[in-house]
């Protein structure tokens, strides 16, 4: 072996051993807090609850918060964009819970990186290679379970979000997760059309178009039977809990928040600083299905 690859491999070596420690810090810090929610009784809204171990923002807190105060038989989740899942929703609820689960994303590169990852033989963890359109999405989650009633789904593809939960019949999850595109607003019920190739980034360079509005959701979860109990704060992920096991909720604030953070970008992919206020007009351009009127139209009209 040559000195080059002998640094090399030292190199990996301190680093898988650096993240393993790290690892170790976060899940024990995480389970301090997850014992801390536990003993909450009388909470205001989901935010009071929010911490973060793996998730983006707060929902690691969130979740652990509505899985201790609903009764749930079958603990197995299941998330679709995921990327290499070091940074999602339910990870922290493989490691901590020890749930079982199916993971999916369209990458082939983000797939093989989990089933390299430790996490991959050390939990009960599925991760599957696919992309999600509204006509496979039920056959995907078939193949890896039949229980009906499992307990949390999580949905974040950056697009079809909507459809796809529309579409998805063969599972009846306690708790629902799904991204909200809060640049939409809170008054109109509107989504992108549905597209089976759908890609955020090359359905425009700004990366705003895409998935649906707040309200889209709020409706589409009446029509599934789900209560809504509220939004993370960073205003990205709304929380459905299944009607019948909601009752300890109904209490809970319940509000539109809108999203801080920044994503545009310009047509050379770079960072595009803007006024929050001003994202809409980037792509007033784009058509949007209104659900209310079942019909297309410029998103420019629902920002006059």
């Amino acid at each position: 072996m040559s000195l080059k690859d002998k640094v090399k491999l030292t190199f990996r070596k301190i680093f898988s051993e650096l993240y393993m420690r790290q690892d170790h810090v976060l899940l024990l810090l995480g389970k301090m807090h997850s014992k801390r929610i536990m003993e909450c009784q009388n909470i205001n809204s989901l935010e009071d609850v929010e911490f973060k171990v793996y998730s983006q923002w707060g929902d690691d807190g969130i979740i652990q918060y509505l899985i201790n105060n609903i009764d749930i038989p079958n603990k197995i989740f299941i998330e679709f964009g995921v990327q290499n899942y070091t940074e999602s929703n339910t990870r922290f609820l493989l490691q901590n819970d020890n749930w079982s689960g199916l993971v999916m994303d369209g990458s082939e590169e983000a797939i093989n990186y989990i089933k390299n990852d430790e996490i991959h033989w050390k939990y009960d963890l599925t991760a599957k290679k696919a992309f999600i359109t509204k006509d496979n999405i039920n056959k995907l989650i078939i193949e890896y379970t039949t229980i009906k009633n499992i307990g949390l789904l999580s949905i974040d593809i950056d697009g079809n979000d909507y459809w796809i939960w529309e579409n998805i019949e063969c599972i009846s999850p306690r708790i629902v997760i799904c991204e909200y595109n809060a640049n939409f607003g809170r008054e109109k019920a509107v989504t992108i059309p549905y597209k089976d190739d759908f890609y955020r980034t090359s359905a425009h360079f700004s990366n705003l178009y895409f998935g649906a509005s707040y309200k889209a959701l709020l409706l589409l979860s009446e029509k599934k039977g789900y209560k809504f109990v509220g939004c993370n704060s960073n205003g990205n992920n709304m929380y459905f809990v299944k009607k019948e096991y909601s009752d300890g909720f109904d209490n809970l604030e319940t509000r539109f928040i809108d999203s801080k953070f920044k994503e545009a970008r310009d047509k050379n992919g770079l960072f595009l600083d803007i006024p929050k206020l001003n994202t809409m007009k980037v792509i007033e351009e784009e058509m949007i299905y209104n659900l209310e009127t079942n019909g297309l139209q410029p998103l420019k009209e629902l920002i006059l």
